[in-house]
């Protein structure tokens, strides 16, 4: 798989089993398999690409996943026991000659038994325990989809925060490009004998202030980059890797998109994995309630089998007595000190736990929609105010300079028309930022970030 050329398409390969296998058997054999080693760092990549990597090398992905085959494992457990067990037992012993109290005993004694026992009834007890690990494991499925939509929110974040640091870079760096020129005009006019010396000095002091917000904005690119590799997963530090920064594509661009409250609420509750987890684990605590009552009935097994013993008057092994032997074996706990009833007790509690936490995380997931609608609202009104205010400023510095080369504006006239347009271009880069966040923060609350949904 390529780094850089992942495209949406590949995000449904994030898990097979997580669309379809719901409604399969489950397979240790076909387990999600380890990872191949990471790619080396691309020369550029995007966001696309980003996801894709995080969400085959994501380490929070990959435990859910593990989660899931650990479900699979106790569902075959919880299968055996309505499946025909077989035994072998086997025991040989010798005694020593001062403990046989009969003359001519032998001291000598063994037995070979293939015991296959099938239970027949348990109170309801297997079944409800096989559908109560199906319903863990169709929840453990829904976890993966919570995981997956939260590193798919958390690699978006990343990813803009590595754009707008890269393009608070740009900002700088044209301020301190713009500031420079300043300096120069301002030594040229000096020179000339049209200014004095006050004004080249404070050209170089803005020259010097505007550096630390450069120094500043390269070290916050370096920090971004970093908290990307962490949340895609990427451990590759080998030292050709160690110091290679790729080109990051894509820009913080606004482009406005519109979400209704009722649509998207109604969404959220559609869709979001965390719901339908907590409604399979409510479920599997309905089936938990029937494997504690199981306890009150009798079980009963049909046992069968072949029997290999040693004769009596014979140490020779060929004259060992067999046969095979078939039964029923049937056990019923009378009175148990009320370990059953207190067994019973907790399966009720946990179920209606279950639900009240079910109830509990609706009531969190409507609240999260409703923010996150506000949040967009207000991100989309300072996109378009900076946007305007930019435009603003980019004219105020053009007047700025034209009036200062008549001489009809003070060098005071164009830094401070030079800061308030670096300003502008900063809040716009902020709001832009915040608006993308705000949308990908949306997208996750109403459940449209799962990979299965995205292709």
């Amino acid at each position: 798989m390529k780094f850089a050329t992942i495209t949406l398409a590949t995000l449904a390969a994030l898990a097979p089993a997580a669309v379809t296998a719901v409604a399969q058997e489950p397979s240790i054999a076909t387990a999600t398999p380890a990872p191949d080693a990471p790619p080396d760092v691309p020369p550029r990549v995007d966001l696309n690409g980003m996801i894709g990597y995080a969400l085959e090398y994501s380490p929070a992905i990959l435990q859910a996943r593990e989660r899931i085959r650990e479900q699979e494992g106790l569902i075959v457990e919880v299968k055996s026991q309505a499946l025909p067990n077989a035994y072998l037992n086997s025991s040989y012993t010798k005694r020593d000659d001062s403990l046989v109290q009969t003359a001519g005993a032998s001291d000598q004694n063994w037995t070979i038994a293939l015991e296959v026992r099938q239970t027949l009834f348990a109170g309801g007890g297997v079944k409800a325990a096989l559908e109560a690990q199906k319903f863990t494991r169709e929840a453990a499925l829904l976890d993966l989809r919570a995981v997956v939509d939260q590193v798919l929110l958390d690699v978006r974040t990343r990813y803009y925060d590595v754009l707008l640091a890269r393009e608070s870079i740009e900002v700088q760096e044209q301020n301190v490009n713009l500031l420079k020129e300043q300096l120069e005009t301002s030594k040229n006019r000096f020179e000339a004998g049209s200014v004095s010396r006050f004004e080249v000095l404070r050209s170089e002091v803005e020259v010097a202030n505007a550096q630390p917000a450069l120094i500043r904005a390269r070290n916050a690119y370096r920090i971004a980059i970093d908290e990307l590799r962490r949340v895609i997963g990427y451990v590759k530090t080998d030292v050709n890797n160690l110091s290679k920064t790729p080109e990051f594509l894509g820009e913080l661009e606004f482009t406005p998109v519109e979400y209704d409250l009722q649509s998207s609420l109604a969404s959220a509750l559609e869709r979001r994995p965390e719901l339908a987890r907590l409604a399979a684990l409510a479920e599997a605590r309905k089936a938990g309630v029937t494997v504690a009552k199981s306890d009150r009935y009798p079980d009963l097994a049909l046992v069968g089998g072949y029997e290999l013993d040693k004769a009596n008057n014979s140490d020779n092994f060929d004259d060992s007595k067999h046969g095979w032997v078939v039964g029923l074996q049937s056990s019923w706990a009378i009175f148990d000190g009320r370990a059953t009833t207190g067994r019973i007790i907790q399966a009720r509690s946990q179920l209606r736990q279950a639900e009240l936490a079910r109830d509990e995380t609706r009531l969190a997931i409507e609240v999260e929609v409703r923010r996150a609608i506000s949040s967009l609202q207000e991100a989309s009104e300072l996109a378009e105010a900076a946007q305007k205010v930019v435009e603003q400023a980019e004219e105020s510095l053009r007047l700025a300079d034209a009036r200062y080369s008549a001489g009809s504006a003070t060098q005071l006239d164009v830094l401070q028309s030079r800061v308030a347009l670096t300003e502008a271009r900063t809040n716009q880069l902020q709001a832009n930022y915040s608006y993308l966040v705000a949308v990908a923060n949306l997208r996750k609350a109403m459940g449209e970030t799962n990979a299965a949904e995205v292709q």
